[in-house]
């Protein structure tokens, strides 16, 4: 199998080319979705392949295998290869998986849309990028894959570039698709300087070779400045793509796209795409402890800001797009204290919690109209059975309820920030997750049960069609005993010598950092059972606060609530005014400069003023030679006889 991992992105690649350049004249919907979901379902088919081969091979070895040369200067020669080890193939399941069934979902979900085709192209292509991104076995290859979704994140969010975003809070999609672009612009200056870092220090791009030279020599470059800004340029760009402070701005304005788009990139795999560039590079950031330290604070801090956002988000979309940004910090808090494993496994449990909750979200928009306002919804379980039962189990899971998913990954990223050492850091991530169960059993509540508040005349409730509530079935599945993969030693230890399937799966890969970080997954501590209970009991408050102010449909209670700490709700429902302060400090100097300063005199006055002067000049000396141009010969005859003297004149003198 291991030889039909080109195919892996080949197949997505041909299905966006198909879709691309024939949908507009196949113009059956079915069978675009069909060449869209083929183009998935098989690289997930060979990826599940490859992973049963690498789990029946014992003391397996990473493979590097060649695709073809990329270009060749000389001696210098860059290759497209792909690395198959137990993280990319990992994350290679999550995004050929989970992109199948939005997949799937979006035949029902974007029924009837004019550029049905071309959303399918659109979908094909980041699934393309995405898996050359996680498969890649150099920094090169991944970067292609890192600005190839950067620009399919652009396309699919502007998807609709001609209509405003109907949330709460209206945006043109089109904006939103600009801000997302720019955004990650400047966490991949971050990259690209890492590049050029890495190249310099090491020769190479290859991540074995970084790693080769790293274990034979990691005593020259342990702790030198040269790793602390190559780990550093590594984790701005990481802040870009997973949205962390301050380049978080981007994520929540992205819910202008599609629904399915939000599920696919904004959930489950692009915005873990920092995640899996520190994990696949965690020998390097093992090696800068100053620059892991940052990570774990600016997750920490991302978690809880994002989280107390989300409290008060009466837009469906906004409120999981900030629990999006939130359980992002959650997992950089984990990679920051060396807990690579908890880190990469929340990322697959958010892949399937978070995936549900915005299919949910869409399922819910197709049923009300589009409509995404929570005030405006009320008691629709009555109507959407399916989409209620899903939607409730997913939040669950993200609320950290035993035996759900959410509660193995984020107890474990609690834990670890705790018996690392850092107590303010745990109580920080407790705060969030009690946040986080009260805004998801909030969103809940206040559209699935209560009174309705939605106009019965206009409005008429529907559950969603099977293309799209089958998926939901499915996620609710994986949401409700996925977490069962990620056992943790303490709570599994009597069932069997290594109840982590996936810290026994991702052993290998992060062997070389735990051996630095000196971690070891596989210790009991008798005050992690009381850590695991005052988790369960944060979770629990959390919802019966959401219970006690939402679940009757009156919105009396968190009226009262709200009036009487206005101020604080202010500051928390515009986002603590960091897209104001970014536009203060930042855009509006830039804009001013570039109208005051660059405009009027650098390019009227010196560059227009120039040209403008050049062309006078020659305006004057064509107008004077025109004088002598009179038409009248012995003007001329006067003329080539004055000069005939004057040369004679020269040449006797």
């Amino acid at each position: 199998m291991f030889n039909l991992v080109g195919l892996i992105t080949l197949i997505p690649f041909i299905g966006f080319l198909v879709n691309g350049i024939f949908g507009k004249k196949i113009k059956n919907e079915k069978i675009i979705g069909a060449i869209g979901c083929l183009a998935v379902a098989i690289p997930a088919i060979i990826s599940i392949g490859i992973f049963i081969q690498i789990l029946g091979t014992d003391n397996f070895t990473p493979i590097i295998q060649p695709i073809f040369t990329w270009f060749q200067f000389g001696s210098f020669n860059v290759s497209v290869a792909y690395q198959i080890d137990q993280l990319s193939i990992l994350f290679s399941l999550i995004v050929t998986i989970i992109g199948l069934l939005i997949h799937i979902y979006s035949m029902g979900y974007m029924h009837g849309d004019r550029s049905y085709y071309r959303f399918f192209a659109y979908l094909n292509l980041f699934i393309f990028m995405m898996l050359n991104l996680v498969l890649a076995d150099s920094f090169l290859v991944t970067f292609f894959g890192w600005e190839g979704v950067g620009l399919c994140s652009y396309l699919l969010i502007g998807f609709w570039y001609d209509q405003k975003f109907n949330g709460v809070n209206i945006v043109w999609t089109g904006d939103a698709g600009k801000k997302a672009f720019i955004a990650n612009r400047v966490g991949d200056f971050g990259f690209l300087i890492a590049m050029f870092l890495i190249f310099s220090t090491f020769g190479t791009l290859q991540y074995s070779d970084i790693i080769g030279q790293l274990e034979s020599t990691s005593s020259m470059f342990y702790d030198s400045s040269i790793l602390f800004w190559i780990t550093l340029c590594l984790f701005l760009g990481c802040c870009g793509k997973s949205a962390q402070l301050p380049l978080s701005v981007w994520l929540p304005d992205a819910m202008a796209g599609p629904t399915p788009v939000s599920a696919l990139i904004h959930a489950a795999t692009m915005v873990t795409a920092g995640i899996f560039l520190i994990a696949r590079n965690s020998f390097l950031f093992a090696l800068s402890p100053d620059v892991m330290v940052i990570v774990a604070v600016i997750g920490v801090i991302t978690a809880l800001w994002a989280a107390t956002i989300g409290l008060v988000q009466n837009d469906i979309k906004k409120v999981l797009a900030y629990s999006t940004v939130s359980q992002l910090g959650f997992m950089f808090a984990a990679l920051g204290v060396g807990a690579f494993t908890a880190g990469v496994f929340h990322v697959m449990t958010h892949a399937f919690f978070k995936g549900l909750l915005f299919l949910g979200a869409g399922s819910i928009m197709h049923g009300m109209h589009d409509e995404l306002d929570m005030q405006k919804i009320g008691n629709l379980r009555k109507y959407m059975p399916t989409t209620h039962k899903t939607f409730f189990i997913a939040a669950l899971a993200i609320a950290g309820i035993p035996f759900f998913s959410g509660f193995f990954s984020k107890d474990e990223i609690m834990w670890s920030m705790y018996n690392n050492g850092s107590f303010w850091g745990w109580l920080i991530l407790a705060i969030a997750a009690f946040c986080t169960a009260f805004y998801m059993f909030r969103l809940t509540y206040m559209v699935f049960y209560g009174e309705e508040r939605f106009d019965k005349n206009e409005v008429h409730p529907h559950e969603s069609p099977k293309t799209m509530t089958i998926p939901l079935v499915i996620l609710a599945f994986l949401s409700a005993f996925g977490g069962f993969l990620g056992v943790p030693y303490a709570l599994g230890f009597w069932a069997c010598d290594k109840p982590n399937m996936i810290e026994s799966w991702l052993e290998p890969i992060f062997e070389n950092a735990n051996k630095v970080l000196h971690f070891n997954g596989e210790q009991i501590h008798s005050i992690e059972y009381a850590f695991i209970v005052i988790a369960i009991v944060i979770a629990v408050l959390g919802i019966y606060l959401a219970k006690y102010l939402y679940k009757s449909g009156n919105l009396t209670k968190a009226n009262d609530i709200k009036k009487s700490i206005k101020p604080a709700y202010t500051v928390l429902f515009n986002k603590y005014y960091l897209d104001e302060g970014i536009y203060a400090v930042i855009i509006n100097p830039i804009i001013n400069l570039s109208e005051k300063f660059l405009l009027k005199l650098v390019d009227i006055k010196i560059i227009d003023g120039l040209v403008n002067g050049l062309a006078k000049l020659f305006d004057w000396f064509g107008r004077g030679l025109r004088n002598f141009q009179t038409g009248l010969i012995q003007n001329y005859a006067l003329l080539i006889v004055v000069g005939i003297v004057f040369i004679l004149a020269f040449l006797l003198i």
